[in-house]
C-alpha cells in the first residue's frame, strides 16, 4: 500500500494491513492530563502552559463538533502548525467512522460527551508520585472493561485507540525507562527538534524517587503498575487495558508514536507479569511519517527494541495550501489525537490516496478558517 509503510516487524505489519483492508473501524480517543505538560517549553501543543491546560478539551470538542463559530474552547495557539485533530476530524467525519471519547483524568470538564473513567490528572513526572497505585489499577480495569465493549462493536474489524495528553512523550520516556528500556534520546516531541535533555532531566528526577540511586535490574524491577504510578499519566493504564481486552476479539491500532510505543511496552510487561491473555498479532502501532522519519528522535529504533510492529501513513503536506499544514514538513506538531492512525484507516477503509486525504483535511481547514477571527494563513 503506497500510502502506508511498515517500518518494523514487516511480516506482522503487512498481515495486519491485509487482514483489515476495507473493514470499517471504530475510533476511541482517550483524554488525560499530566502536570508535566505545564512545564515551560516541554511541549508545543499549546503556546503557553495556560493554553496547554485546555488542549485536550479543545481537541475533543473539535473532534466531536468540527469547526464552530463559537466553540467553548477554541483550538489553542501553537508555536507553529495546526492541531493534528484536523486530520482525525477529516477522516472520522467524512468516512463516518464511529467514535467514542474517554475522560481518563482531565483537570477541567470536557464540553462534549465523554465516557468518564473516573480517573484523576497526574502530578508531574518529576515528583515520582504521578498517580496513586489504586488509581492506576482502577484505570486499567476500566480499560479492560471498555476494550471488551468496543471490540464487541467491530468483531470482524479493528479499533483505533488514540490519545490526547500534553506532555505525554515525557511520561512515555519515563515509563519506558522505568520498565528497563533504553529510551533516552529516542522519543519524539511536538517541537521541530526534540528537547531530549529537558525530557530526560524531568524523567530522571521521577525515576530517582522510584529507584533511589539504583537502576532497573532483573532483581530490582518494579511492577508496570508501580512504574505508571510513579511516572506515568492516566491515559496509559486505560489504553493498555483496552488494547489487551480488545486484542482477544478484534484488531487494535495503537494510534500514536512514542506514547503508543510506551503503551505497547506496558502491554508486554503487564501481560507477562500477571499472566493475562492477549493476542499480540492483533496489535500494531500506527503513526505519521513525520514521527517515524523524525531525525531528532528514533521511533523506529525504539520500535525495533520493543519488537513492536510500527506502521506510518505517508501523508505529505508539502503541497498543502495552508502554511499551518506545511509546517508539519518542518517538523512541527507531527502527531496527536490519533491523527496517524486515522490517516492509515482512511487508506484501509475507503482507499483514500494522498490527494483525497489532503483534500478532506483542507476542507476541514477551510471550514475552520471561515469560523474563526484568527484565520489560518495560505
Amino acid at each position: 500500500m503506497a500510502n502506508i509503510r511498515v517500518y518494523t516487524q514487516q511480516p506482522q505489519g503487512q498481515q495486519w494491513l491485509e487482514r483489515f483492508t476495507a473493514r470499517s473501524p471504530l475510533f476511541a480517543c482517550v483524554l488525560g492530563f499530566t502536570e508535566t505538560g505545564l512545564i515551560p517549553g516541554i511541549s508545543a501543543a499549546g503556546a503557553t502552559p495556560a493554553d496547554r491546560q485546555f488542549t485536550a478539551i479543545a481537541d475533543a470538542e473539535f473532534l466531536y463538533n468540527g469547526p464552530r463559530s463559537q466553540p467553548h474552547y477554541p483550538l489553542p495557539p501553537l508555536q507553529a502548525g495546526a492541531s493534528p485533530v484536523l486530520i482525525s476530524r477529516a477522516v472520522v467525519a467524512e468516512q463516518q467512522i464511529p467514535m467514542h471519547l474517554f475522560n481518563a483524568g482531565l483537570r477541567h470538564e470536557p464540553t462534549v460527551p465523554c465516557i468518564n473513567l473516573n480517573g484523576k490528572p497526574a502530578r508531574c513526572v518529576s515528583s515520582g508520585n504521578a498517580l496513586s497505585l489504586d488509581m492506576v489499577e482502577h484505570l486499567f480495569e476500566q480499560g479492560l472493561l471498555w476494550g471488551d465493549r468496543l471490540a464487541a462493536q467491530v468483531p470482524q474489524s479493528y479499533v483505533i485507540l488514540g490519545e490526547c495528553v500534553v506532555g505525554g512523550t515525557t511520561t512515555a520516556l519515563a515509563v519506558l525507562s522505568g520498565l528497563g528500556w533504553d529510551a533516552n534520546g529516542k522519543v519524539n516531541s511536538s517541537h521541530p527538534a526534540c528537547n531530549h535533555t529537558q525530557k530526560w532531566t524531568i524523567a530522571h528526577q521521577g525515576l530517582q524517587q522510584l529507584f533511589g540511586s539504583n537502576r532497573p535490574t532483573a532483581s530490582l524491577q518494579p511492577t508496570p503498575f508501580q512504574v505508571m504510578a510513579a511516572v506515568g499519566d492516566p491515559m496509559q493504564p486505560a489504553i493498555a487495558g483496552m488494547a489487551i481486552a480488545a486484542s482477544r476479539r478484534c484488531g487494535v491500532l495503537l494510534a500514536g508514536g512514542t506514547q503508543m510505543l510506551a503503551v505497547y511496552a506496558l502491554i508486554q510487561a503487564i501481560t507477562q507479569s500477571r499472566s493475562i491473555p492477549w493476542q499480540s498479532t492483533q496489535i500494531v502501532v500506527g503513526t505519521t511519517r513525520w514521527v517515524a522519519d523524525d531525525p531528532t528522535g528514533d521511533t523506529v529504533g525504539l520500535a525495533q527494541l520493543l519488537k513492536a510492529p510500527l506502521l506510518a501513513t505517508q501523508l505529505c503536506f508539502t503541497e498543502a495550501r495552508y502554511a499551518q499544514l506545511r509546517a508539519y514538513e518542518q517538523g512541527y506538531v507531527k502527531e496527536g489525537v490519533g491523527a496517524g492512525g486515522c490517516a492509515i484507516a482512511a487508506q484501509l477503509y475507503q482507499g483514500w490516496n494522498q490527494a483525497k486525504l489532503l483534500q478532506a483535511i483542507e476542507t476541514v481547514a477551510d471550514d475552520l478558517n471561515s469560523c474563526q477571527q484568527s484565520p489560518l494563513t495560505l
